[in-house]
């Protein structure tokens, strides 16, 4: 266990930190599954509606840091690719 004043903050810290990037990640992957449900369901409107919705948590997520720009742009390339295919 950390002694010193400041090792104990980066502790309180990280944590506070780890929980935000885990809720942002939980978040990504629900919308992930919403795209992917609709697209077995062969629902091609509520598949478009999930993915705008997904692409933009993805997104966000990359800009807060959760995610590598380029993991993000895979991702939504890969949902968008699996929406477009339903046609």
């Amino acid at each position: 266990m950390a002694n010193i004043k400041s090792a104990k903050k980066r502790i309180l810290v990280n944590r506070t930190k780890a929980d935000r990037n885990k809720a942002i990640k939980s978040g990504v992957k629900t919308s992930v599954k919403k795209v992917t449900a609709a697209v077995a369901a062969n629902d091609k409107e509520a598949a478009n509606a999930a993915l705008t919705a997904a692409t933009a948590a993805i997104y966000k997520a990359a800009s807060k840091g959760v995610f590598q720009k380029n993991t993000a742009s895979r991702k939504v390339s890969r949902l968008a690719q699996a929406v477009n295919k339903m046609a």
